[in-house]
């Protein structure tokens, strides 16, 4: 006579969902590809969307994109920033989800309709709130006696969420009153604390560590940086273009000092380490260039076509995500961290993006006439993550094979 256990079978795991870097990394990408190819699709006149392309852009990237490979990697970091538990996952499955929802609306919205993409930066703002109280729950329980570096990044979160809140406010009374040049004030607030101030907390202090970096920070080196961004994007808002030039400049110099400082020694170190180190060095970089074109502007009233932004957006931020990305799926995963040959090549392809972009922020402003250009930079970015998922999506997804 055989007897059979009443036991309930134990059930398979959800891998892609078991580390919040995977689902928010995978979402990522495919907006990543998604934006882009509506932008490029309405900038060619292919497609009409309900919302300016400007903002469709910022948006998209700025809190469909970019959020969501910040949330996937800090919700794996910044416990350990803390010194406390990890953030419980039925608490960023339901900040995954709505994301994710948020997105979709907005992506139909964008095309259809207004009101739906109004109703969609409600649902994606509400996706952040949660995100960003998480991550400050993390840090109201955290045993670290050392907790600065994870303050400025929940302080770059703040004003992004403020920053969100009021675009929606703004976007909304626009939709019923004819309010005149508000998203003016909203791309250095999101470009300089968002994209740079937050990206540029993370890096200074994980680059060095990574780096066996022995040396000491300046007294007050991330506090005057943010004080730094703070006057930079107040001269932006009021328009004072020379003044905001000379502090870009001026912060640049001391970026990149301290940087030098840290004897880091690029070409001395594995791939995954030499491709971040290069990416800190784009944020100096990107500040001296932009704020030279400022000045160049002013003087020849030309425009570069948003050159700053994408200078920063793609060379330091986006080539930072490729190194941080690529180091937590492959470590996250039980695989050795280094940059194989396909991460080496996404590095220098992303430079070669960032070269293109430039160019036609160069060939705009004296006059020339090769929309190519645009095509090859649009291009380059949808291809640059379409590969990236080829390559680490299955271990993003399935684990380690």
């Amino acid at each position: 006579m055989s007897t059979f256990s009443t036991a309930p079978l134990p059930q398979k795991q959800n891998y892609f969902l078991s580390q919040p870097h995977q689902p928010f990394f995978v979402f990522g990408l495919l907006w990543a590809i998604v934006s882009m190819v509506l932008f490029v699709l309405s900038h060619k006149g292919i497609i009409t969307l309900s919302i300016s392309e400007n903002q469709f852009h910022l948006y998209s990237l700025a809190f469909l994109v970019f959020a969501q490979f910040f949330h996937g990697f800090l919700f794996t970091t910044f416990p350990r920033f803390c010194s406390t538990m990890a953030i419980p996952k039925e608490a960023y499955i339901r900040i995954v989800w709505l994301y994710q929802i948020g997105a979709v609306l907005f992506f139909a919205g964008s095309l259809f309709s207004e009101w739906l993409t109004l109703f969609a930066m409600v649902a994606v703002l509400f996706a952040h709130s949660m995100a960003i109280f998480a991550l400050y729950w993390i840090y109201k329980i955290g045993q670290s006696p050392v907790k600065q570096d994870p303050f400025w990044i929940l302080v770059a979160h703040g004003i992004t969420l403020i920053t969100h809140l009021l675009w929606i406010i703004a976007f909304g009374i626009s939709l019923v009153w004819n309010f005149h040049n508000w998203f003016a004030l909203i791309p250095p607030i999101i470009v300089n604390f968002f994209f740079v101030f937050l990206t540029f907390s993370v890096a200074q202090r994980m680059i060095p560590f990574f780096s066996h970096s022995q040396e000491p920070k300046t007294k007050y080196f991330v506090e005057i940086v943010f004080s730094a961004f703070i006057i930079k994007t107040f001269f932006a808002l009021i328009d004072f273009t020379v003044g905001e030039a000379i502090i870009g400049m001026l912060l640049s110099l001391y970026l990149l000092r301290e940087f030098l400082r840290w004897k880091l020694h690029p070409f001395n170190s594995p791939a995954i380490i030499w491709i971040l180190h290069l990416a800190l060095f784009w944020l100096p970089i990107g500040l001296f260039i932009g704020s030279l074109l400022q000045i160049i502007e002013m003087i020849y009233n030309v425009s570069f076509l948003f050159a700053e932004i994408h200078l920063l957006a793609l060379g330091f931020l986006t080539t930072i995500l490729i190194g941080f990305g690529t180091r937590v799926t492959l470590g996250h995963s039980g695989q050795s961290p280094d940059a194989g040959k396909v991460a080496i090549a996404l590095f220098w392809w992303t430079q070669v993006i960032v070269i293109v972009r430039l160019a036609l922020s160069v060939d705009t402003a004296f006059g020339g006439s090769h929309p190519w250009l645009f095509d090859a930079a649009a291009c380059g970015w949808i291809l640059l993550f379409i590969v990236w998922g080829a390559r680490y999506g299955k271990t993003l997804v399935f684990g380690k094979k």
